[in-house]
């Protein structure tokens, strides 16, 4: 009950990104339901606990939603949110010059795919959940505050590959430093031992053309910004004069491990370059 009861809060934390990462703030959502007839329906309830939770928390409301029977359990929100139109977020407006701030570590995927071959450490696991069940609500506001107008969310494309579509929308380069991307605890470790999902090397494939790696990038670092998120951070594009307020905003807001991870670059050949 209590793994369908995080699965529920981390879907939903996922689903209402979407609109924190444009800046605005959640009003109503949908549940999207996929569940086997065969299994228990304690566990269903404890699902839909986990996402309520996740909404009120958000300041949200549930409106009901759809459930068709499936062989995998699929759970998610259709969120609806509002933003104010001088407020609006967007990943197509980042300028050279500026630099850009994470707000949450990376490297949940690694993680959960070393949950589930019995080698991850407990403390990895337990920060990968309350890393991925953390709302990017507040660090919306700070961005509001700030009127940063450029941003995304770190989910299933990693890092590189949502930086790449900022990169791309925005008509800049980036670049990016490895050493300065925070990561969860022991999940270096976790991917040297090879736990790595099929999903970074499908990033991997997508972003091989347009990013340049330097020859000091090892192997572990790449595979981890290339690390398909849930419920990842906000990576926001800023004036450099306002970085160091900015981080420290966000750290005082609940984001502890947020850090100016790169910077923006004239449009250069590829789109993202990692030193």
């Amino acid at each position: 009950c209590s793994d369908a009861f995080d699965f529920g809060q981390i879907a939903a934390a996922n689903a209402l990104s979407d609109v924190y990462a444009m800046g605005g703030q959640v009003l109503t959502a949908l549940n999207l339901v996929m569940f086997p007839a065969n299994l228990p329906m304690h566990l269903l309830k404890e699902i839909l606990r986990g996402g309520q939770e996740k909404v009120k928390e958000s300041g949200g409301v549930i409106m009901g939603g759809h459930t068709i029977a499936d062989d995998i359990p699929k759970y998610g929100l259709s969120v609806t949110g509002w933003v104010h139109p001088d407020n609006i977020v967007t990943n197509n407006n980042a300028q050279a010059g500026e630099v850009l701030i994470l707000t949450k570590p990376i490297g949940t995927g690694a993680i959960i795919s070393a949950k589930k071959n019995k080698l991850a450490p407990a403390s990895a696991y337990e920060d990968a959940l309350y890393n991925m069940k953390l709302l990017n609500d507040k660090g919306a506001s700070v961005m509001n505050n700030y009127k940063i107008k450029t941003a995304t969310d770190i989910t299933g494309f990693g890092l590189l590959g949502h930086a790449h579509k900022m990169a791309e929308a925005s008509n800049v380069s980036i670049r990016i430093f490895s050493e300065k991307v925070p990561a969860i605890p022991h999940v270096l470790e976790l991917i040297e031992m090879g736990c790595i999902p099929g999903a970074s090397f499908r990033n991997q494939e997508f972003c091989a053309d347009f990013c340049d790696f330097d020859t000091s990038v090892d192997y572990n670092h790449k595979m981890l910004l290339f690390d398909a998120q849930t419920s990842g951070g906000l990576l926001m594009s800023v004036k450099s004069t306002d970085a160091t307020a900015l981080v420290e905003d966000l750290k005082a807001n609940g984001y502890p491990l947020s850090a100016v991870i790169g910077e923006v670059l004239v449009k250069k050949t590829k789109s993202i370059y990692v030193l």
